[in-house]
C-alpha cells in the first residue's frame, strides 16, 4: 500500500502523515503505552511499523501547462497522420498510374493477391502480335470475354463561357475501378469486312458517378444491353438498351416509389398541396429504360489466338432520378478486346 500526499504546492512526504496518524492514535490510547525512544524513530521510520512504504508526494501545480502539452501532443499526432495519408495517396497513385497492360494469359496467370488492390483487375487485356485492321475470314463465330474499358468520360452541358451553349465538358470520375464491363458474349457473323455483332449476356452493366467542373454530379448505368451492332470492320456500331439507374422498389426521401412507397409527399401540407403540377414529376416515378448508340473500330486481331481489339466511342443518357430530371447526354470513350470462336 502506498500512501501519497494531496496534490497541492507544498507537499508533504507520506511519513509525515504516517507520523500524524500515529500520535494520534497513541494519544487516544487507554492503557499505558512503553516508552519509545526519539532516536529509534530517526533511524526508522513510523510508516514502516504500520506496513506502509515511503512514496514519494506528486505535485502538479499548472493544470494549463498539462493541457497545453496535450493538445501539443494531438497537433502532431494529427499532422504526422495527414502526411502518412498523403505518402498513402501518392503511392496509390503512382502504383494506379504504373500498372503494366497485360495480355490474356497473363491475367489468367497471376494470383488474387497478385491482382488484389493493384488495378489490373479494371484492365482490359491487349493482344499481342497480330496484324492491324481485321484479318478474320468470313463465317459465323461467338464472341466471349468481351471486355470494355473506359478511358475517358465526358459530359453534354452548359458551357461555364458565355455565348457558347452546350459542349461535351472533361469529367472527374467519382467512381472506384469498377466500371469496366467483362465476360460479354454472342453471336457474330462475318461477311467480308461486314460485321454484325448481337449481345446476349455477361457483365455488361456498371453504374459510374462523374462531376462536371462545377460541382454538379452526374450518375449514370454505363451498359451495352441488347446491344446489335453492324457496319464496316473499321466503324460497326448500334443502339443498345440503358435500363434505370434505380428500381422500382427505390423510395426517395419523401418515401415515395415506383411501386411501393407514398404516392405523394407526406411532408407538405393537406389540402391537395402534395398533388400540385409542379411536383407531378416527383410523385409520379417513372423507370422505364432509355436507348444509347455505341460505335467500335477494329485496331488490331489475331487469328491465330482468335483475338480481335479496338476502341469505342458510347453516347448514353444519365440517371433522370426516376423521372424527375431531364438526363444529359454521357459520352463514353474506350478500347475494348474480345475473342473469336
Amino acid at each position: 500500500l502506498q500512501v501519497y500526499t494531496p496534490h497541492t504546492c507544498t507537499p508533504r512526504t507520506s511519513d509525515t502523515m504516517a507520523a500524524t496518524a500515529a500520535s494520534a492514535s497513541l494519544k487516544a490510547s487507554t492503557f499505558v503505552q512503553p516508552k519509545v525512544n526519539a532516536a529509534s524513530l530517526k533511524a526508522a521510520p513510523v510508516s514502516q511499523a504500520f506496513g506502509l512504504k515511503t512514496a514519494s508526494a506528486k505535485v502538479s501545480c499548472s493544470a494549463e501547462e498539462n493541457v497545453r502539452g496535450f493538445v501539443q501532443k494531438c497537433a502532431d499526432a494529427g499532422k504526422a497522420a495527414a502526411l502518412a495519408l498523403a505518402s498513402t495517396a501518392l503511392v496509390a497513385s503512382s502504383a494506379q498510374a504504373a500498372v503494366p497492360r497485360l495480355t490474356f494469359d497473363e491475367l489468367q496467370s497471376l494470383t488474387y493477391s497478385e491482382v488484389k488492390g493493384s488495378g489490373i483487375a479494371n484492365q482490359c487485356p491487349i493482344i499481342a502480335g497480330g496484324v492491324d485492321g481485321f484479318a478474320f475470314k468470313s463465317g459465323k463465330y461467338q464472341v466471349s470475354k468481351m471486355c470494355l474499358e473506359p478511358t475517358a468520360f465526358t459530359v453534354k452541358a452548359e458551357s461555364q463561357f458565355k455565348g457558347q451553349g452546350e459542349e461535351f465538358q472533361k469529367t472527374k470520375l467519382m467512381t472506384r475501378l469498377t466500371y469496366t464491363l467483362d465476360e460479354i458474349e454472342g453471336p457474330l457473323e462475318v461477311n467480308g469486312n461486314n460485321l454484325k455483332f448481337t449481345e446476349v449476356d455477361g457483365i455488361d452493366y456498371a453504374a459510374v458517378t462523374v462531376q462536371l467542373a462545377g460541382g454538379e454530379r452526374v450518375p449514370f448505368l454505363f451498359t451495352v444491353k441488347e446491344l446489335v451492332a453492324s457496319g464496316p470492320a473499321d466503324s460497326f456500331g448500334g443502339s443498345f438498351l440503358v435500363p434505370s439507374y434505380r428500381g422500382a422498389t427505390f423510395l426517395d426521401p419523401k418515401g415515395r416509389g415506383g411501386s411501393q412507397g407514398y404516392d405523394t409527399a407526406v411532408a407538405l401540407p393537406a389540402g391537395g398541396f402534395g398533388d400540385e403540377d409542379a411536383l407531378q414529376k416527383e410523385n409520379q416515378k417513372s423507370y422505364k429504360a432509355l436507348s444509347g448508340n455505341i460505335t467500335f473500330s477494329v485496331a488490331k486481331s489475331n487469328v491465330e489466338t482468335g483475338e480481335i481489339g479496338g476502341v469505342f466511342t458510347s453516347v448514353q443518357p444519365s440517371d433522370t432520378d426516376m423521372g424527375a430530371k431531364v438526363p444529359k447526354d454521357v459520352k463514353i470513350e474506350g478500347i475494348w478486346y474480345a475473342q473469336l470462336d
